[in-house]
């Protein structure tokens, strides 16, 4: 679905009277949804066909989290490894003051959403791609993070 629709499908859900929206088309699913009668419309999306280029990995700054430094290292034979598919910031839960998605420890099935990824206004919910248990989350909260950066590790069920 191109950005031209989207942005199209917006302004309706903006100028109607409708609260949500959804679309399918074949593999890609979107959902726009009015959240309060003042604040902009939010999309999610699940997952669909994009491609972003690969980007130069940089090194952690010394100033960074030990949750991001460890998010660098994550060994193969940790479990699966959740990665982001897209550059954004990172939100464990829905909204401010919300429950968390998913904590460590907690055992999740193929689908499930384990976070939001905030990208160009638009929040994307990450869903799981296995069933398992959540055995690491590799960054925090309202952290930026880039495209291919390690999430979650997810042992297997």
């Amino acid at each position: 679905m191109d950005l031209r629709k989207l942005k199209k499908l917006i302004e309706l859900v903006e100028e109607s009277g409708i609260a949500e929206l959804e679309i399918t088309e074949g593999e890609e699913k979107v959902r726009i949804a009015k959240v309060a009668p003042n604040s902009q419309a939010v999309m999610t999306s699940h997952p669909m066909a994009f491609h972003y280029p690969a980007q130069t990995p940089t090194t952690p700054a010394p100033h960074s989290s030990p949750i991001s430094a460890a998010a660098a290292t994550v060994p193969e034979d940790d479990g699966h490894v959740v990665k982001s598919p897209m550059v954004g910031t990172f939100y464990r839960s829905p909204s401010p003051g919300a429950p968390v998605f998913v904590e460590v420890g907690q055992s999740i099935s193929e689908g499930q959403t384990l976070c939001i990824i905030e990208a160009m206004k638009l929040l994307n919910e990450i869903e799981s791609d296995v069933s398992g248990t959540v055995k690491r989350i590799l960054v925090e909260n309202g952290q930026p993070i880039e495209y291919g950066q390690p999430l979650f590790v997810i042992a297997a069920a």
